[in-house]
């Protein structure tokens, strides 16, 4: 009867499930048999491996690249699996630097302003270099000026050997001049300079500038460097006019001497207990301070920019006698600070011929022929004139020929400062031309100094 009753507890199980609907019966056959039972958990294999953490991609801090290098590449990592006892390599990437320490590539901070010239990592060359500028004039056959001549149309020349030109140059230039007026010229040849004083300032552009020197038996100084076109320069050539020199009075004249007896000049140092006067037959002396005064307009012309035109402008007969500077140390001075000296030759040395016998210079007399080889050595030019039409318009014309030059600028090769005298010459390429122009030069700290390095603009 057991069977019997195991086939009873059969059939009431069937008729229970059958209450429940047909859809129970299929999601207990579908579940797990493990999961049937509520509340149990997976268990862990022994033999398992750790697992593994993801390592943390965004920890690199990231850096600021060059502009032509690549953006970093992310390395991928296959790690392989590690035991229970053993740590895992690789995990992690190494942290990048903190903040607070420098990496190389923070020193190239393109956030940050350009460090200023001369200062921080940026080097600077400093180069020693004698570089020369040479102003010239270029006249035809008929004394006139040349103009629209090119580079490609001149030679330059130092020392004999041929010199690579780095500037040239027609512009005109602005001028600093040294205007040296002689007043111990006779008193009709002083008439004739003041009376043209006036058209002096007509010369000259606005952006010059003029200095005024007068000598007689020395050398005043009445003006520094002035507008050219100024009230104040016209009221000093208003005060520069000068009385002239008198005429030396005929011998045995009552104004020959100042002690005359039966009208015979008498020594006053003669004692009177001496029988007889001592008859003077000496001329007077004249002091005409005509280098001095040259020498201290050059001192004054060598205050003014380098950039600007140099010019010493001379107003005399052109006669020397009692000046303490010796011609050669004042072309010297002239040559070496790129001082070109003119002149108007004024009274008897501007007539052709007339002058002659004077020029010829005897022993312990005055000199009369300096002015023409100052001017001709420092590469200017004298301009002769008598009447004073002739100087009011030679202003104009030596003013034009300062103004209208060529200038030439080459780098030198000889020894720095060797303290040689330095011939140098410029020619023409163009037929039946003449060059004026400086004999040569003597190099000097100035041409030699390093050039001044000028800052760019930050844009």
């Amino acid at each position: 009867m057991v069977f019997g009753k195991q086939t009873v507890w059969v059939g009431a199980l069937t008729v229970a499930l059958a209450g429940f609907g047909p859809g129970f019966d299929l999601a207990i056959c579908a579940q797990n048999p493990q999961q049937s039972t509520p509340g149990t958990q997976q268990q862990n294999v022994p033999d398992a491996p750790r697992p593994q953490t993801l390592p943390q991609l965004n920890t690199i801090t990231p850096v600021v690249a060059l502009p032509d290098a690549p953006p970093p590449e992310q390395t991928s990592t296959t790690e392989a699996p590690a035991s229970d006892g053993q740590k895992a390599v690789g995990s992690t990437l190494p942290s990048s630097p903190t903040s607070g320490t420098q990496t190389p590539a923070d020193d190239d901070n393109a956030g940050a302003p350009p460090p200023t010239l001369g200062e921080g990592s940026i080097p600077m060359l400093r180069v020693h270099v004698n570089f020369v500028q040479l102003p010239f004039i270029v006249k035809d056959s008929k004394n006139q000026l040349v103009p629209g001549l090119t580079w490609r149309d001149v030679r330059v020349y130092e020392n004999g050997l041929r010199q690579s030109m780095q500037n040239f140059s027609s512009d005109p230039r602005p001028m600093s001049v040294a205007l040296v007026i002689d007043q111990s010229v006779t008193f009709d040849t002083m008439n004739k300079i003041n009376n043209s004083l006036h058209a002096l300032q007509d010369a000259f552009a606005p952006y010059d500038e003029v200095s005024v020197f007068t000598y007689n038996n020395g050398v005043k100084e009445q003006t520094t460097f002035t507008a050219a076109q100024s009230a104040r320069l016209g009221v000093i050539l208003e005060r520069s006019k000068g009385p002239g020199r008198d005429p030396n009075m005929n011998f045995g004249s009552a104004l020959d001497q100042t002690t005359v007896k039966n009208n015979q000049a008498v020594d006053p140092q003669t004692n009177r207990g001496s029988h007889g006067g001592i008859i003077i037959s000496s001329a007077p002396k004249e002091f005409h301070t005509l280098l001095d005064a040259i020498l201290a307009a050059a001192i004054e012309t060598t205050r003014a920019d380098k950039e600007r035109l140099r010019v010493i402008y001379v107003i005399s007969d052109g006669k020397e006698y009692g000046s303490t500077a010796k011609e050669k140390q004042v072309i010297n001075f002239c040559q070496t600070n790129n001082i070109q000296v003119f002149a108007t030759l004024v009274g008897d040395s501007a007539v052709p011929g007339f002058g002659f016998i004077d020029r010829i210079h005897l022993p312990m007399t005055m000199r009369d022929d300096i002015l023409p080889r100052v001017t001709a050595l420092t590469g200017g030019q004298t301009d002769p004139e008598f009447r004073q039409g002739g100087i009011e318009r030679s202003f104009a014309n030596i003013a034009k020929q300062a103004r209208t030059q060529y200038t030439v600028g080459y780098y030198s090769h000889e020894p720095i400062l060797d303290g040689k005298f330095r011939k140098t010459e410029i020619r023409v390429s163009k037929p039946n031309l003449t060059v004026i122009s400086k004999d040569g030069y003597y190099p000097t700290p100035r041409n030699s100094a390093p050039l001044p390095v000028t800052p760019t603009a930050t844009p």
